[in-house]
């Protein structure tokens, strides 16, 4: 049985993060209506990871002493704001400033987990966790179906404010839905938990072998990832004529790989065969999925290939911070785990611009093969974790 306080938090969850992903396939025709080069698109992505960082580190806090509820009322509200705004903004650099504003208060996802913290007994949290995930990767699969349907075929501003829209209305809906029906587990008032302590966390896991590959994996992984989502757009309308509705449709192949992974394999896969070789899974899918898109280069094949990308994603990155969390003793979780979430951030602002050069540059394939080439040096980290690693059943499969 779960707390029957977490269902309305996961339907926020849900409506909130399809609203974020309706607009993923079509910031790269978006961008286009500004002239922008595939540098510039890039940028509009890593803005909302740069504003995302400074949100999850601000409102996880605050959310100690509004209480989680009141956290999610406001942000979600501004959110809404924000893409009211995105919709009219006038020139791109303000659509970039506006993207860093949204990601600042879609900054919620330490407070929703905050939230899992509060309703779940340990023992039952991973599990919980996993219920996260699933609404998160159900809200990424529905919103850029949305998103594209609504999407006009010009590339112009007005065919793209209707979608925008809804992905406001969307998380005004969330908004709403946070304040009549969701509940603090805790009650709100507590003091503000400090920052973390970065400069301790660093020299912690400059100490520890299989922390700091695991850092290095993470970082890696996740700043590839969001590169090769930032120019998959332009790659696939370069290759294959695609609208924003076509993309709008070839993502939902990457919720649905995120789903299969967080339902169907993860937890098997870990109580079998331990999270230390599942990252390695998820890093060997990530390596083909990339190298194999420009090779096959066939519509089917793009979307396929872009849902076994975020099915490896699915199973790395969160065996990679259940690996990490289970060897970080209690005093330093939350200045580790702090320190992984700032890291991961890093990656997200700074990689995607890097590989629209690459793009722009040295061709429309090299982004997938020097992504590939890289997961392959992160796959030599993730053995050495591997064997660094005793085979333990992994919690998230703890009945």
């Amino acid at each position: 049985m779960i707390d029957k306080r977490l269902p309305p938090l996961l339907v926020a969850v849900f409506v909130n993060i399809a609203g974020f992903s309706l607009i993923l396939p079509l910031l790269p025709f978006y961008g286009q209506v500004f002239g922008a080069n595939p540098f510039e698109i890039a940028l509009l992505f890593a803005a909302y990871s740069l504003g995302n960082v400074f949100g999850e580190i601000h409102w996880g806090r605050q959310s100690d002493v509004w209480g989680r509820r009141k956290v999610l009322v406001v942000t979600t509200f501004f959110a809404a704001l924000s893409y009211v705004a995105f919709a009219f903004a006038p020139s791109l650099w303000i659509a970039v400033a506006i993207r860093v504003v949204s990601g600042f208060f879609s900054g919620t996802l330490s407070t929703a987990q905050g939230f899992i913290a509060d309703v779940s007994v340990p023992e039952r949290r991973a599990k919980t966790m996993g219920y996260f995930g699933a609404a998160f990767s159900l809200g990424f699969a529905f919103g850029p179906v949305l998103g594209g349907l609504f999407a006009g075929e010009e590339a112009v501003a007005a065919s793209f404010r209707a979608p925008i829209l809804i992905a406001g209305a969307l998380s005004l809906l969330a908004s709403l839905w946070c304040l009549a029906v969701l509940r603090d587990a805790v009650p709100p008032g507590g003091k503000e938990a400090p920052l973390p302590r970065y400069g301790e966390a660093v020299a912690f896991v400059r100490s520890q072998p299989l922390l700091l590959r695991l850092f290095v994996i993470s970082f890696f992984g996740i700043a590839l990832f969001a590169s090769m989502e930032a120019i998959y757009g332009l790659w696939s309308e370069a290759n294959f004529g695609w609208s924003a509705q076509d993309l709008g449709f070839a993502f939902l192949a990457i919720g649905g790989g995120g789903l299969f992974a967080q339902l169907f394999l993860i937890g098997p896969l870990a109580a079998r065969y331990g999270e230390a070789r599942v990252i390695v899974m998820g890093l060997v899918l990530l390596a083909l999925s990339m190298l194999l898109q420009p090779i096959i280069r066939l519509p089917v094949s793009g979307v396929l290939l872009m849902g076994l990308l975020m099915t490896g994603h699915s199973l790395a990155f969160p065996s990679a911070g259940a690996l990490l969390s289970r060897n970080v003793p209690p005093d330093r979780q939350g200045s580790t785990m702090g320190l992984l979430m700032a890291s991961n951030a890093v990656g997200r602002i700074v990689a995607p611009p890097l590989f629209g050069l690459v793009y722009d540059h040295a061709g429309h394939d090299a982004p997938w093969y020097v992504g590939a080439a890289l997961i392959g040096l992160v796959v030599l980290v993730a053995l050495q974790a591997v064997r660094l690693s005793p085979h333990r059943r992994a919690a998230s499969a703890l009945p």
